[in-house]
């Protein structure tokens, strides 16, 4: 019997578990397809100015370390 009472409270945790979950769901906000446009190329730009920072920071060392070594 204790094994049944087991099964049945797992079962009902599962089942709140899952409600929860759909609840959850029900409050997710997607963006519009403006938003994600416009999210999307800021995330291009920063990409490409941090690429650039990093190749600038890069020569500069390298061109410095040229002298020393």
């Amino acid at each position: 019997m204790e094994s049944e009472a087991r099964k049945a409270s797992l079962i009902e945790r599962i089942k709140a578990y899952c409600s929860g979950v759909k609840a959850e769901f029900g409050k997710i906000i997607f963006p519009n397809t403006e938003d994600l446009k416009k999210q999307t190329v800021l995330v291009i730009i920063a990409s490409v100015l941090i690429s650039l920072l990093i190749l600038i920071i890069d020569s500069i060392l390298k061109f410095g370390l040229g002298f020393i070594l």
